[in-house]
C-alpha cells in the first residue's frame, strides 16, 4: 500500500516539474510582454502628446498666417484702390516736357540783314541767332493718350522775344487696320528728311540753306496726313497730305478748299546688325496767291513784289547709320543728305508806289527753276563726344522774269534779292551730351549766302530736356 503511494508521488513528481517550469517561463515571457506593452504604450503616448503640441503650433502659425494673408490682401486692395483713384485722377493728365535751349552768337556780318541771295524770301526765320548772348526756342509739349483710338499732341514754341506759336497740335489714330494712321491739325510736314524732326534734334544749330530758300526752315501744315506701313521687313512707307497751304511755298489764299498737298514714299532697313539706312522721295503742291515780299529798287525805295500761281517741290533724301553691333552708346556714324529741286509758274506783280514811285505797279509772268542740297555726317568717336561737318549749296538755275525781259521798266537791278548768284555754307561742329538729357555744342561756319559777303559764325548752344520726352526719330 505505501509502496503503491510512493510510486504515484514519484510519477506525479516527475510530470509535475516540467509543468511547473512550463509555467514559470509563461509568467515571464507574460511579463516581458506587459513590459513592452508599457514602454510602446508610454512612448504613443509622448508621440500623441508631441503630435498634439505640433498640431497646436501650426494651428497657430496658420492662423498668424492667414491673418497676414488678409492683412496683405487688404493693403493690396488699398494700394491698389489708391493707385486707381491716383489713375482716375491722372488718367487725363498728359505727359509733359520742356525743352530750354539758348545761344552766343558771334557773326562777321550783321544778323538782321541777312538774306539769301538768288531766291525769292521765304518769309521764316531763316537768319542766324543774334549776336552775343541770346535764349533760343522755348519748346513746351504736352503729350497723352486720349482713349484706346487717338493720341494728342500739342507743341508751343516761346519765342525770345515773347509770344508763344504753336508748332504742332494735332491728334494721331492708334488702332487703324492695316497699318494705316491718320494726323489731323497742325504738323510738321513728312516731306523729306529733317523737317520732320523738332530743331533740338537736329545735329547742327541751324538748317541747311535749302531748308530755309525753299521752306522757311521747316514746313508746318495744318490739315490732314494719312501714312501706311507695309508689313513687311523692309520698311516701305507711303503718305500722303491734304493741308491749308497758308505756309511758303504758298500762302493764305482766303478760299475753301485744299490750298496745298503732298505726297512720300520711304524705303529703309538693316545691312548685317551694324547698318540702318532710309532713303525717301517728296512732292509738295501749292498755289499761293498774293504771296509778297519786300525788295529795293535801284534808288534804294521799298518794294513790294506779289506773287500768284503755283508752285512744286520735289526732294529726295537718304540716311546711313552705323554702330557697332547696333550699339550707338559708345561710337556711330551718321551719314545723311537731301535735294530739293524747285518751281514755280505765275505772274508777279512790281509795285514801287510806296516811296519812290519810279514805276509804280506793272506785272508780268514769272517763272523759276532753282535746286539745292546739303551733305553732313556725325560722328560719336568718343561716349558722348562727336564731330560734324556739313556742306551746303543752292543752284540759281532759271529765273524768268517777264518785267524784266518785256522791257516794262524794272531792271534787274530793281530786283537785288533776285541777283543770279549760288550761296554755298560750310560748317562744323564739335558737341558735347553729359546725358541724354543735355547736350552743349561748338559751332563754326563760313556762310556765303549774301552776294560778294562772307559771314564767319561761331555759336556757342546749349539744349536742356525736362519732363517725359519722347523718343526721337529714326
Amino acid at each position: 500500500m505505501y509502496k503503491r503511494h510512493l510510486i504515484a508521488a514519484a510519477i506525479a513528481l516527475t510530470f509535475a516539474g516540467p509543468v511547473l517550469a512550463q509555467d514559470s517561463e509563461l509568467a515571464k515571457i507574460r511579463q516581458e510582454i506587459k513590459q513592452m506593452k508599457d514602454a510602446y504604450e508610454k512612448r504613443i503616448q509622448e508621440l500623441e502628446k508631441r503630435l498634439s503640441d505640433a498640431e497646436a503650433k501650426a494651428g497657430k502659425a496658420e492662423t498668424a498666417a492667414g491673418k497676414a494673408e488678409q492683412n496683405a490682401a487688404r493693403a493690396e486692395s488699398a494700394a491698389s484702390s489708391a493707385t486707381a483713384a491716383r489713375g482716375g485722377e491722372n488718367a487725363f493728365n498728359p505727359a509733359v516736357s520742356l525743352i530750354l535751349q539758348g545761344t552766343y552768337a558771334n557773326t562777321s556780318q550783321d544778323p538782321n540783314t541777312y538774306h539769301i541771295t538768288g531766291f525769292v524770301p521765304s518769309g521764316g526765320d531763316v537768319g542766324p541767332p543774334k549776336r552775343s548772348f541770346g535764349l533760343g526756342e522755348t519748346e513746351l509739349a504736352l503729350a497723352a493718350n486720349i482713349d484706346p483710338y487717338f493720341r494728342g499732341i500739342a507743341i508751343a514754341s516761346l519765342a525770345p522775344a515773347g509770344g508763344v506759336d504753336v508748332e504742332e497740335a494735332y491728334f494721331q489714330t492708334l488702332a487703324l487696320p492695316q497699318g494705316f494712321t491718320l494726323k489731323g491739325g497742325r504738323f510738321f510736314s513728312g516731306l523729306g528728311y529733317l523737317n520732320e524732326q523738332h530743331q533740338h534734334t537736329w545735329d547742327f544749330q541751324d538748317a541747311p540753306l535749302a531748308y530755309k530758300a525753299f521752306l522757311g526752315t521747316q514746313l508746318a501744315q495744318e490739315g490732314v496726313q494719312l501714312k501706311w506701313i507695309a508689313p513687311t521687313d523692309l520698311l516701305i512707307e507711303l503718305g500722303a497730305e491734304l493741308a491749308s497751304g497758308d505756309k511758303f511755298p504758298g500762302s493764305d489764299r482766303n478760299k475753301n478748299g485744299v490750298g496745298g498737298s503732298a505726297l512720300l514714299a520711304h524705303l529703309g532697313g538693316d545691312i548685317g546688325d551694324s547698318y540702318a539706312w532710309r532713303t525717301g522721295v517728296s512732292y509738295l503742291k501749292t498755289a499761293p496767291n498774293g504771296r509778297s515780299y519786300q525788295d529795293t529798287d535801284s534808288l534804294g525805295g521799298v518794294v513790294t513784289n506779289t506773287f500768284t500761281g503755283n508752285a512744286k517741290l520735289w526732294v529726295a533724301d537718304a540716311i546711313l547709320k552705323w554702330s557697332p553691333h547696333g550699339n550707338p552708346n559708345y561710337y556711330n556714324f551718321k551719314l545723311q543728305g537731301e535735294y530739293f529741286r524747285f518751281k514755280q509758274r505765275g505772274s508777279l506783280i512790281y509795285d514801287d508806289t510806296a516811296q519812290t514811285n519810279l514805276f509804280g505797279v506793272v506785272s508780268d509772268y514769272f517763272q523759276t527753276d532753282q535746286s539745292g542740297w546739303y551733305l553732313q555726317g556725325a560722328w560719336q568717336f568718343y561716349p558722348r563726344w562727336r564731330v560734324g561737318y556739313r556742306y551746303d549749296r543752292l543752284n540759281f538755275g532759271t529765273v524768268n522774269n517777264g518785267i524784266v525781259n518785256n522791257g516794262l521798266g524794272p531792271t534787274a537791278a530793281d530786283f537785288p534779292l533776285l541777283a543770279g548768284y549760288s550761296p554755298t555754307r560750310n560748317t562744323l561742329m564739335v558737341d558735347w551730351s553729359p546725358t541724354e538729357f543735355s547736350r552743349l555744342r561748338l559751332q563754326f561756319a563760313s556762310d556765303k549766302s549774301r552776294l560778294g559777303l562772307t559771314d564767319n559764325q561761331v555759336f556757342v548752344q546749349y539744349i536742356y530736356s525736362l519732363g517725359a520726352h519722347g523718343a526721337h526719330k529714326f
